[in-house]
């Protein structure tokens, strides 16, 4: 019998149709309805307990980059260096310098060297205007001076005054009072020896 020639033969199949299982159009239109997550090139998709362990990576102290680096060591409060105390040093002789303006009384007290170890004036101690000279303001400041140097054990002190001050006697006898033995007292007044021309002299 002669086959038509307008039907196609079954042995003339095209090679590219692949026959359809049961159910396959049903889970075709299921994986193209359901969201794409974004991708990212050089991720691997996640895996069930990967959160767990990424959660327990930022928990975790991180260690030193460089290889072969010793760990780093944390201080706790119990560790911590106390802190260290300045010792004072012991100074048994020194030297007191009063400086008595017609303004202001300055005291301060060096070591033989002549580094200062204490100084204060009428005007650190509070007294303002003419009460800034006076021989109450000088007496004060001795006083504090004294106290300042009680640390250094100061025993023997020389007192060297300059200036025509009405402080300089008050503040030598409030030095001498706080009990410091005063050795010599020294005028280091400079003199001028027809130096300079002096100013003219009041009308008064």
């Amino acid at each position: 019998m002669a086959s038509d020639p307008k039907q196609p033969s079954k042995d003339k199949e095209p090679a590219s149709a692949v026959p359809i299982k049961a159910g396959g159009k049903k889970q075709a239109d299921a994986r193209a309805a359901a969201p794409k997550a974004p991708a990212t090139e050089g991720v691997a998709p996640a895996k069930a307990g990967d959160n767990n362990k990424a959660d327990a990576r930022a928990v975790a102290p991180k260690g030193p980059t460089a290889e072969g680096a010793a760990p780093v060591a944390i201080a706790t409060p119990e560790e911590a260096k106390p802190a260290r105390v300045k010792a004072v040093r012991t100074v048994s002789v020194g030297i007191a310098h009063i400086n008595a303006t017609f303004n202001n009384t300055q005291v301060s007290i060096t070591d033989t060297k002549g580094q200062v170890l204490a100084w204060s004036s009428s005007g650190r101690m509070g007294f303002r205007g003419t009460r800034k000279s006076t021989a109450y303001a000088a007496t004060m400041v001795s006083q504090e001076v004294a106290r300042q140097i009680a640390p250094y054990r100061m025993q023997e002190i020389e007192v060297r005054v300059q200036g025509p001050g009405s402080g300089r006697e008050s503040a030598i006898r409030a030095l001498q009072s706080a009990g410091l033995m005063i050795t010599f007292i020294r005028d280091v007044t400079p003199m001028p020896h027809n130096g300079c021309r002096a100013r003219k002299r009041r009308r008064v």
